[in-house]
């Protein structure tokens, strides 16, 4: 298993021991321990599907948090129901054949962490396709919930974005901060010059044209241009392009589902939307849950 893989088992465990899963003292009272049910998870709304690989995870993790409902399990959904895929309000997207009991204890989770996802990769969708026909595209940040950044970072690439850095050890970008504390833009990229790592891609935010020149004169290799208008950044590409230069520019800050197309038609090459993990609303999916008839 690799560290991805390891991270996600974690975070689905911890939601099973957060909501006590295993001691779910309704189901226990009220639902016989032999009980098989089918459970069948339903859009109530148009939407771009994500998470469904949690689903069985939850169920094996489940089995080896409780050994008395482990059990025989399959999760089943039609050859064209994947991640990434737009479902219609009404939709099946899967169906769960199991211990009824597991998957009463169960279900909060599965719905509140595909609820989520879904969302995610929904609003995501939603900027990629603004910009169709552009040579832009759109990254996602690290404005996530704590914790669950592996996961929302997902489905932002099942809704077509691309992922910016994981974290913090994950290539330089050197924004204002740093830039005001390190003594300017020009001490800043000289330290970065002479102690980067092989491989490592020296980004910079600028807010300004001053500040772009300073920072192209000290060698960036990529460029972030922060809450710049749409005729600023197309003048910014134009200062960077004129100079000969290919390196990346990114434009972020301040772009809404609204004016993001303008940015695109600015010949920039992404565009980073914080909104899309920290404000997408959380689809809206529900289980209908029935017996299994003998």
């Amino acid at each position: 298993m690799d560290w991805k893989s390891r991270r996600i088992e974690g975070i689905l465990e911890q939601a099973l021991l957060e909501d006590k899963a295993t001691s779910d003292v309704t189901t226990a009272i009220t639902i016989d321990p032999g009980l098989r049910a089918s459970a069948t998870i339903l859009a109530k709304q148009d939407c771009v599907i994500a998470g469904l690989g949690c689903v069985p995870r939850f169920l094996e993790i489940f089995a080896r948090l409780d050994k008395r409902n482990s059990g025989r399990y399959e999760v089943v959904s039609h050859p064209e129901m994947f991640d990434g895929v737009r479902v219609r309000k009404g939709q099946a997207v899967a169906v769960i054949r199991h211990n009824a009991r597991v998957i009463l204890a169960c279900e909060r989770v599965i719905l509140n962490l595909m609820q989520r996802m879904s969302g995610i990769a929904t609003l995501t969708r939603q900027y990629v396709d603004a910009i169709g026909g552009t040579q832009a595209r759109i990254l996602d940040t690290r404005k996530t919930i704590p914790g669950l950044r592996i996961l929302d970072k997902y489905a932002v690439r099942c809704g077509g974005g691309e992922n910016h850095r994981l974290d913090l050890s994950d290539g330089i970008l050197i924004k204002n901060n740093h830039i005001s504390l390190g003594g300017g833009i020009e001490k800043v990229l000289d330290k970065a010059h002479a102690e980067r790592q092989p491989g490592q891609t020296i980004d910079i935010e600028v807010r300004s044209f001053e500040e772009l020149n300073l920072a192209l004169d000290g060698g960036a290799e990529s460029l972030l241009l922060d809450n710049m208008t749409p005729a600023e950044v197309k003048k910014a590409v134009g200062i960077v392009r004129d100079r000969g230069l290919s390196i990346p520019i990114e434009a972020s800050g301040g772009i809404t589902i609204e004016n993001i197309r303008k940015y695109a038609l600015a010949s920039v090459d992404y565009i980073s939307v914080g909104a899309l993990t920290h404000s997408a609303m959380a689809v809206d999916l529900s289980m209908r849950i029935t017996a299994e008839l003998y």
